[in-house]
């Protein structure tokens, strides 16, 4: 009976909870130390928005937006089949716990999720014409949404907003990277260092949809060879494959 309860204790959801939260520290207090290292290595200046003439795989995004927005304006017109994030990343209750925030992976962390990405070819085709591309998925914030300041997990990448949907008054609907505020404009990439605190606000009355990009920093050897060791950790982690199961999850649930 005594090994019976040990077991039950040692396998009950608040431990595994504990543990989990063990790891992330753990995971955290590492990638901090390496973050400084690859600093040493970048190619782009270590500052909040960056120029995005200086990545070539910008302009074929923005030449091929409208192309990604029909696609976009076919999947809202049944949103009840796009979840909101927490309901593929459950880390992310932190940040949002309605459905005001949606998310429809097509990639995440290097892996492919076939349904979506069949149902957006368009898009698919663009995205993986880009070099080093990890992520990438819609980002859709409903009228009023806000999304509070937090810190991105990793320096390794860097993210990228091309808006496909961005609504009036343009004032209203914005980004804020460490001190600095930008505005989308439909059909423009914004680039910019997510592990700067940051925050979005959507104060107007419509829906704003952003192709959501994470993008490899360019750097220097041996800061490419650490950053690609501790990308591929990452890919691996529970972390990742949680939301990885999860999205799996609810692809299969829309199947059935």
């Amino acid at each position: 009976m005594t090994d019976d309860k040990n077991q039950i204790i040692e396998g009950s959801p608040a431990k595994k909870k504990r543990k989990h939260r063990l790891s992330v520290a753990i995971g955290l207090w590492i990638i901090k130390r390496v973050e400084r290292v690859l600093m040493h290595f970048s190619k782009v200046e270590d500052k909040p928005f960056l120029n995005p003439d200086d990545f070539e795989w910008v302009n074929n995004l923005e030449i091929n937006w409208q192309k990604i927005r029909k696609e976009v304006d076919d999947l809202l017109e049944k949103p009840e089949n796009i979840p909101s994030f927490q309901d593929i990343s459950k880390d992310q209750t932190n940040l949002t716990k309605d459905d005001l925030w949606k998310t429809f992976f097509l990639y995440g962390y290097g892996f492919k999720f076939e349904p979506n990405c069949n149902l957006c070819p368009e898009t698919t085709r663009v995205i993986e014409a880009i070099p080093d591309m990890y992520t990438a998925m819609f980002s859709v914030l409903a009228p009023g949404k806000h999304i509070p300041r937090h810190r991105g997990p990793y320096k390794g990448l860097l993210r990228a907003h091309l808006a496909l949907l961005v609504p009036e008054p343009k004032k209203d609907c914005w980004i804020q990277v460490g001190e600095e505020t930008t505005n989308w404009d439909e059909g423009k990439c914004i680039v910019f260092d997510d592990t700067y605190k940051h925050q979005v606000q959507n104060n107007t009355e419509g829906t704003r949809v952003v192709l959501f990009l994470d993008i490899l920093r360019p750097l220097r050897f041996p800061g490419s060879l650490l950053n690609s060791l501790i990308l591929n950790l990452i890919r691996w982690s529970p972390f990742i494959q949680d939301a990885r199961r999860n999205q799996q999850a609810w692809e299969k649930r829309l199947g059935s």
